[in-house]
């Protein structure tokens, strides 16, 4: 297994003190670097644990704060700060820049070769950096087939993975057929992986706390989800230029 490092990295965005976590691999040459966004709930080991394996594969990683060092785990909670949250492309762009600030700082990343990677409230993220006109190389969400303000997904100029649970009651088919045509429209380059009878959040593996219905584990699709990711990024965001392979 490569030696990695990991430190933890503070930095202001939507009024509060994010603390986000960032792995490194070994070495001192730059590296292409992934944006890593957490589901609502808010930062976890679950996403420091999938930034530390992306930096295993020679990425620098960021997987990034939501909620100012706070994890929801109070559904009422979660919903009441995500839900404003979603219906505001302009605070998401700013976490999301936030974030992209500390990854570009690193002087490992490479700042013309990033891409973004996110779930739920995180991918919605990512895509919003999308549409907003930031430099991507690719952008992979699970669980976010969010829309944005017309014509904005015109900007988006890297190829758009996503994947949701045929049976996600929070991402439904009609939501899933908006987001489609909205990229469709754009001329984005997209995909849609629809995992069969995966409900919301389908990657995440059980939490010890009330979560909001149609939320559950799937751990033969969540083994598939990541490898998609991984497979996205592989495509889009090579590495093995900078290992001398």
């Amino acid at each position: 297994m490569t030696t990695i490092t990991t430190r933890t990295v503070e930095y202001p965005a939507d009024g509060l003190t994010m603390i986000g976590h960032l792995a490194l691999p070994a070495g001192v040459d730059r590296r292409p670097a992934v944006l890593l966004g957490p589901e609502g709930m808010g930062l976890s080991d679950v996403e420091r644990r999938r930034a530390d394996a992306l930096a295993e594969l020679g990425y620098i990683a960021l997987a990034f704060d939501l909620h100012g060092g706070r994890y929801l785990g109070d559904p009422e909670e979660m919903l009441a700060r995500c839900l404003p949250l979603l219906a505001d492309p302009d605070r998401m762009r700013g976490i999301g820049h936030a974030a992209l600030d500390v990854l570009r700082t690193e002087p490992r990343t490479d700042p013309d070769r990033i891409a973004a990677v996110g779930y739920g409230t995180g991918g919605a993220v990512g895509l919003e950096l999308g549409r907003g006109g930031v430099s991507l190389r690719a952008i992979g969400t699970v669980n976010a087939t969010t829309t944005g303000r017309p014509g904005e997904a015109a900007h988006i100029r890297c190829p758009v993975w996503a994947g949701v649970g045929s049976e996600d009651p929070i991402m439904p088919p009609e939501q899933r057929n908006a987001f489609t045509a909205e990229m469709q429209a754009a001329g984005v380059d997209w995909r849609l992986t629809v995992y069969g009878g995966a409900l919301h959040a389908f990657h995440h593996p059980p939490v010890g706390h009330p979560v909001v219905p149609g939320v559950g584990y799937h751990p033969r699709h969540a083994q598939r989800a990541w490898r998609d990711v991984v497979d996205l990024l592989a495509e889009c965001l090579p590495v093995t230029e900078d290992l001398g392979a």
